[in-house]
């Protein structure tokens, strides 16, 4: 059995120490622990259980190197790149015309939404796509700052029609797409590029499944995870 697998038992058992050099022992033995299968002095910690975190999600990093192969392969059985990538690009779209909608109406553009966009993607992607493949994280990153710059450009539709009192829908339709990138570059600003990469950052970070230590622990012990 390797480490981890030994600590899967240890964390929870009555019998556990802690050596500041080696890390968690058998307080019975004094070593860290040997056993194949199964240790025939364990005893179950009530306590330990009972104190384990249900509320704060894992790290990802935290999730996968803890668990086995197999076990690894059982949760990805439930992920979804489409329904992930589909949730992320109709959360994003919104967001971008939300903060479109309000950068028009303020007339400022406040870099602080753009970390809200990167987030409520990332979230969107994390609970419906169910993901532990980096490729869900990298979609989250993408949508984000896709999602930023639309954002951006829709704002830039507004201006154009306010100043030239044309509709909105008027606007869009009529506006020639062939200057866009010109457009978004003549607009762009350094501090859009810095609120852009920690949109793509928080994209990426909460685009992944939630799993918190006790449920974690219930599937190490081969009890159903709650679905949702």
């Amino acid at each position: 059995m390797t480490r981890q697998e030994h600590l899967r038992f240890c964390k929870t058992c009555i019998n556990r120490d802690m050596d500041l050099n080696v890390g968690l022992i058998c307080k019975l033995t004094g070593e860290k622990a040997n056993f194949e299968n199964e240790c025939p002095s364990y005893k179950l910690d009530e306590i330990a259980i009972a104190r384990m975190d249900n509320v704060e999600p894992m790290e990802r990093h935290q999730i996968t190197g803890r668990i086995s192969e197999d076990m690894l392969e059982e949760f990805k059985k439930d992920q979804s790149l489409p329904a992930a990538i589909f949730i992320g690009v109709f959360i994003g779209v919104l967001a971008a015309i939300g903060w479109a909608i309000l950068t028009v109406l303020t007339g400022m553009q406040i870099g602080l939404v753009a970390i809200a966009i990167g987030a409520a993607v990332g979230l969107g992607i994390g609970h419906f796509g169910k993901g532990l493949d980096s490729i869900f994280g990298i979609c989250g990153a993408i949508i984000a700052v896709f999602s930023c710059v639309l954002g951006n450009f829709l704002s830039i539709i507004g201006f154009v029609a306010n100043a030239e009192n044309y509709g909105y829908f008027e606007t869009l339709l009529y506006f020639d797409y062939s200057y866009t990138f010109e457009v978004l570059k003549e607009s762009a600003s350094v501090m859009d590029f810095f609120f852009y990469a920690i949109a793509a950052a928080e994209g990426y970070k909460f685009s992944f499944r939630k799993i918190t230590e006790k449920e974690l622990h219930d599937l190490e012990n081969n009890k159903p995870l709650n679905k949702t």
